[in-house]
């Protein structure tokens, strides 16, 4: 996790029994984070920048890898209220989710303050996951009632 700092793990173990299936998270807050915590490359940050696909993905690899995971989460986004840029508004959040032999990743824009943006970001990612784990490939409705997708 980095722009949600924690709260997808939070929600995680707020329900009973979790330890039984969630070995943990990391909050790579930092590009530091990132690279020594996931093996995210410094090239690659340098590259893309923190907030893009590749990343989101890498970060994604390396939960999978140092969590000894069959499922990884990683988000990676523009909370605000400040921070964004033309081409990455306030709002810009890419989500990577899956298995070792099945990611994906998406790219949305969150109108929301930066409470809300966390709390969409945390959601929207644990339903992808819900969808993976169900073999459910087609995208929330709420995604394209509420949020914009970019690139």
């Amino acid at each position: 996790e980095s722009c949600t700092g924690g709260l997808i793990a939070s929600q995680i173990t707020s329900i009973a029994g979790a330890s039984k299936v969630f070995p943990g998270g990391i909050v790579s807050y930092s590009n530091a984070m990132k690279s020594s915590q996931l093996g995210v490359s410094e090239a690659l940050l340098q590259q893309h920048g923190a907030v893009s696909r590749d990343v989101a993905l890498a970060m994604a690899q390396g939960a999978l890898r140092v969590g000894h995971a069959d499922v990884a989460l990683a988000v990676t986004g523009i909370a605000g209220p400040d921070g964004g840029s033309e081409d990455k508004p306030v709002g810009t959040v890419w989500i990577a989710w899956g298995s070792e032999d099945h990611l994906k990743a998406e790219c949305l824009v969150l109108p929301f303050d930066r409470q809300a943006f966390q709390m969409w970001v945390s959601a929207l990612g644990m339903e992808l996951v819900r969808r993976h784990l169900l073999g459910i490939a087609t995208m929330p409705s709420l995604i394209q009632r509420y949020c914009k997708k970019a690139h």
